[in-house]
């Protein structure tokens, strides 16, 4: 079977927006809670505080977004709900009007559209919350409800807020705020499906899936995929699996995953033993121990084994999320991981995802800390910013990055080095994590030799006439280089 996936993607550079504290729109625009009380914006995000983001907001900061090169915007939850993080869906048609609702969505969709920026929305097709419309007519009327089956009901009467009482009724990770759908209902099945096909027409560009391990009922996610792609073949259909997820990217379900699997290896590279533990170590990812180069070349070899290729360059790769700490807190404030990590990401095969505020250097531990609002300009880290323009233009003048053969030519101690390759268009880069300058000889056999450093500091020379020559690189410690041909 041939797999196919999106060519958009393995284009773009997505931007993850988490809406309440990416933006507070400036123009008058809300008629609901205008003036209501949000927390400050500088304050630390609580579990169950608003800021008052909107859609609005997004909308008047596009052109910072599109300035930074980003072509892809990944939205958590924007449906109605009870909670800053809109994961306990009320209505799956209506964007929450704490947002601007629907037509504020319409707004920035088609604005998002004319840039040439692709939207992708969060689905959380596993659970609801107490608040769904029909969860809420269970617990009115009790057996007598329609929509009894729609849900896993174990007994009565469902206690849906009193602790002291069994539940009664299954809830995500038991949770009874979000009770799960029973999938085996062919009336869910399509419920659920007649939603993806709904915000595909809408105009979406794709979806995010929420825990979609988590729903067992064979071919559930092959007839999702059928209908989705039905109505916009180039829809994007990523999954949330933070591990081995060759069962799902079988080219018969989603287009990529989030790839945890790059996250944790690249962190523990670059961040080493400055990674707090405590911020990592009850995740689903491991960015710990150290790795040396060589572990590090092992892992992205495997994971580059482990999918097919048309799959791999469709993986959303990350560093960070809502549903991890931020980067530089995770490695105790430390630039250099940030930056070294980040060129990682960016000349990885696969599309790359920022989270937002992590272009800026914005800290946060553990949610709700990781939540933050997007700050004010005066406390951007500049540099961090910086890095991050230059590479992601990089990316996008670059083809052989996005699309490119990617081998390792060197992985000793902390300098890892490596070419990305498409047809006659080369670049090496190196990453030295030490902190000690990194010299080594690589032999190369191009007839082209990479004189210019389009990013990065080192020291080239090279040597050798003919097939094979050779490249002397000294890079200063913890930092990194791309060498191409300008």
């Amino acid at each position: 079977m041939e797999i196919r996936t999106p060519d958009w993607v393995k284009h773009a550079v997505f931007y993850q927006i988490f809406p309440d504290r990416f933006a507070r729109s400036k123009q008058p625009r809300k008629r609901l809670l205008r003036n209501a009380s949000w927390e400050d914006w500088e304050a630390m995000p609580t579990l169950q505080g608003y800021k008052g983001g909107d859609l609005w907001g997004v909308l008047e900061q596009l052109d910072y977004i599109q300035d930074l090169g980003i072509n892809a915007i990944y939205f958590t939850p924007i449906f109605q709900s009870a909670s800053n993080h809109r994961y306990h869906t009320h209505d799956y048609y209506q964007v929450d009007p704490m947002l601007g609702g629907n037509p504020a969505f319409k707004e920035l969709l088609d604005a998002a559209h004319a840039r040439n920026i692709k939207v992708v929305l969060d689905g959380v097709f596993n659970h609801s919350s107490r608040g769904f419309f029909f969860f809420h007519d269970v617990l009115e009327n009790g057996p007598h409800s329609p929509w009894v089956n729609w849900f896993k009901i174990e007994g009565w009467p469902l206690s849906p807020y009193n602790g002291e009482f069994p539940a009664n009724y299954v809830g995500w990770a038991d949770n009874r705020a979000l009770p799960v759908f029973n999938h085996d209902n062919p009336e869910v099945r399509e419920y659920i499906m007649e939603i993806a096909e709904y915000w595909i027409k809408f105009g979406i560009d794709g979806w995010r899936l929420d825990v979609p391990f988590e729903i067992k009922t064979p071919g559930f996610w092959q007839e999702f995929r059928d209908r989705v792609k039905a109505i916009n073949p180039e829809a994007y259909i990523v999954g949330e699996v933070w591990g081995d997820s060759r069962e799902w990217l079988d080219g018969t379900q989603f287009d990529g995953v989030m790839n945890y699997l790059f996250a944790a290896p690249t962190i523990a590279f670059t961040a080493g033993d400055r990674v707090d533990i405590e911020q990592v170590q009850d995740r689903s990812y491991h960015p710990y121990p150290p790795l040396f180069a060589a572990e590090y070349a092992t892992k992205m070899q495997e994971l580059l084994q482990l999918y097919p290729w048309e799959i791999q360059l469709t993986q959303l790769n990350l560093l960070a999320s809502h549903d991890t700490a931020r980067l530089i807190s995770i490695a105790g404030g430390d630039i250099p991981s940030v930056e070294l990590a980040t060129l990682l990401l960016l000349t990885f095969p696969g599309a790359p995802s920022i989270y937002y505020g992590d272009e800026v250097g914005l800290p946060g531990r553990l949610d709700p800390d990781s939540r933050r609002g997007f700050p004010l300009e005066a406390s951007w880290n500049q540099e961090i910013l910086n890095t991050h323009r230059q590479l992601i233009a990089l990316r996008h003048a670059y083809p052989c990055l996005r699309t490119g053969d990617y081998q390792v030519l060197h992985a000793q101690a902390e300098l890892f080095v490596f070419t990305r390759t498409l047809a006659d268009e080369k670049l090496i880069i190196a990453v030295n994590a030490g902190i000690a300058s990194a010299k080594t000889s690589i032999n190369i056999n191009w007839h082209s030799q990479l004189n210019k450093l389009l990013y990065g500091n080192a020291e080239i020379e090279w040597y050798g006439e003919g097939e094979t020559k050779q490249l002397s690189l000294n890079l200063p410690p913890r930092s990194g280089c791309i060498l191409g041909n300008g």
